[in-house]
């Protein structure tokens, strides 16, 4: 009986992971649906432009996570060879995206184009 009891309850608590490990799951799934995409500006400070793109942006920052690098930081140093004469600059999920100012018919486009792949992506096939 001994080792019956045992089983049972080597059972009992793989029934337990199994579904604590389902629920763990389906957290991070739920989770990763609202995964926004990164809008990466490249900036200084002062910069008039980039404070000029923040604020065409405003409409649009539920849509993404703004992340700023400031190129002068000596970390930075390679972006601020590249990007020096063009900030701002905006990479979107680490892809190059637009310079100088605020594309927002690129940005939408873009955007639209991460949404629906997220949908995309959860959708149960019919």
């Amino acid at each position: 009986t001994h080792a019956v009891i045992k089983m049972f309850w080597f059972q009992g608590n793989s029934m337990q992971l199994a579904k604590y490990s389902l629920q763990l799951l389906m957290r991070n799934l739920s989770a990763s649906k609202n995964v926004l995409p990164v809008l990466t500006l490249f900036t200084k400070d002062p910069c008039p432009l980039c404070d000029e793109a923040k604020d065409i942006l405003e409409p649009y920052k539920n849509r993404f996570i703004l992340q700023e690098v400031d190129i002068t930081l000596p970390e930075n140093s390679a972006w601020y060879e590249r990007y020096k004469f063009d900030i701002p600059v905006f990479h979107l999920n680490g892809q190059f995206l637009m310079m100088h100012r605020v594309d927002i018919s690129k940005l939408e486009k873009q955007l639209q184009k991460l949404e629906q792949q997220g949908a995309g992506g959860r959708r149960t096939p019919s």
